[in-house]
C-alpha cells in the first residue's frame, strides 16, 4: 500500500429511508476510479461516520473493498473517545478487509500527549491493519503535537499521519518526520497544495468529492519534478478556491452532499443532527459547480 496523491474523504449516501444507498456509493466509487483518485477513507468525519450502526460501518467498508477490488487503496475511519472501542472498529473494518485504518486523536475526552501517545501505541500492537494518525482538532478539542508525533513515527504499524491544521510550521514540522515508511498528508483543502509543494505525499480532501479528476491531477502536478508542470498546479489550485470556500459555507459533509445531488450521484440526505445545505447556499453551489464544468473540460 502506497498512501499518495489525492486520496478522498467519502460521503457516505443515504437513500430517503436514511439506509445505506449501495447503488449511488458504486456511482461514487467508479467515478472515483475512473477519475483517477489515488485512495479512498471510508467512514471518517466527512462519510458521517459517528451517525452509523456497527453493521453499517462494516458492511459500507466491505462493500466499497468488493467494488475497488484492490485498484486503489481503501481506509477505514476509526476513532472513538475510547481506546478500546477504536480498536473494536479496527478489528471491523480488517474482516471487512480493508487497506489500514485513519485513527482520529479520541475526542470530547481531551487526552493529555502522554495519552495519545499510550492511544496509538496501544492500537498500533492490537490492530491487525496499520494505521494512520489523524489530527483535527476543530473536531476533536484535542491537538497531536508534532513531538508526539515523533514519538510515535518510528513504530513499524504506524504508516503516516495525516494533519488538518492549517499552519505551514505545523507542516514543515511533520515533514521533517517523513519517510519510505511513513507518508505525511495535509487535510486541508485550502493549503493542500503548499503542502505538497513542501513535500507532503498526498492529502485525505473532501474537495474530491465533488472535482475527483481535477484533484487528483493537482496533486500529480504538484510532485512533478517539472517545474512548469508544478506551476501548472498553482494554476488549477486557483480555479479550486471556489469549490474549497462553499464547501465550508455549513458543517461538513452537508455542502459536499448537496454538490453531489446536483450532479446526480445521490440524494442529499443526512442523518439528524445534520440537515441539508441551507437553500440561502444554494445559488452559491450551482455557480461553482458550472466553474468546476469548465475546469474539467480543460483537463
Amino acid at each position: 500500500m502506497q498512501l499518495h496523491g489525492s486520496i478522498c474523504a467519502l460521503v457516505t449516501p443515504f437513500d430517503a429511508r436514511e439506509q445505506l444507498d449501495f447503488p449511488a456509493l458504486d456511482r461514487l466509487l467508479d467515478w472515483h476510479l475512473a477519475s483517477g483518485t489515488h485512495g479512498l477513507v471510508l467512514a471518517g468525519s466527512t462519510g458521517e461516520a459517528a451517525l452509523l450502526d456497527d453493521d453499517e460501518y462494516f458492511a459500507l467498508i466491505a462493500h466499497a473493498v468488493a467494488r475497488v477490488a484492490g485498484r486503489i487503496p481503501v481506509i477505514a475511519g476509526i476513532g472513538s473517545p475510547s481506546t478500546r472501542k477504536s480498536l473494536a472498529y479496527a478489528r471491523m473494518a480488517a474482516d471487512a478487509r480493508a487497506d489500514a485504518v485513519l485513527a482520529v486523536t479520541p475526542y470530547y475526552v481531551r487526552p493529555t500527549q502522554h495519552g495519545l501517545i499510550a492511544h496509538y501505541l496501544h492500537l498500533a500492537v492490537e490492530s491487525p491493519l496499520p494505521i494512520i494518525l489523524y489530527n483535527v482538532p476543530g473536531r476533536t478539542g484535542c491537538d497531536l503535537l508534532p513531538e508526539t508525533v515523533a514519538a510515535l513515527a518510528a513504530h513499524p504499524r504506524i504508516v503516516g499521519v495525516k494533519e488538518a491544521r492549517p499552519e505551514p510550521e505545523r507542516m514543515a514540522a511533520l515533514l521533517k518526520l517523513q519517510s519510505a515508511d511513513f507518508a505525511v498528508l495535509s487535510g486541508d483543502d485550502p493549503t493542500a497544495l503548499h503542502a505538497l509543494l513542501a513535500g507532503a505525499k498526498g492529502t485525505i480532501s473532501v474537495a474530491a468529492n465533488v472535482a475527483p479528476r481535477a484533484f487528483a491531477v493537482l496533486c500529480e502536478r504538484a510532485v512533478s519534478g517539472n517545474v512548469a508542470t508544478r506551476l501548472s498546479a498553482e494554476d488549477l489550485d486557483a480555479d479550486l478556491h471556489e469549490l474549497y470556500r462553499v464547501l465550508g459555507l455549513e458543517s461538513n459533509p452537508i455542502p459536499a452532499k448537496w454538490a453531489l445531488h446536483r450532479l446526480g450521484y445521490l440524494q442529499p440526505v443526512h442523518r439528524l443532527p445534520l440537515t441539508p445545505l441551507s437553500a440561502q447556499h444554494h445559488d452559491a453551489l450551482e455557480h461553482c459547480l458550472a466553474a468546476l464544468a469548465s475546469v474539467d473540460a480543460k483537463l
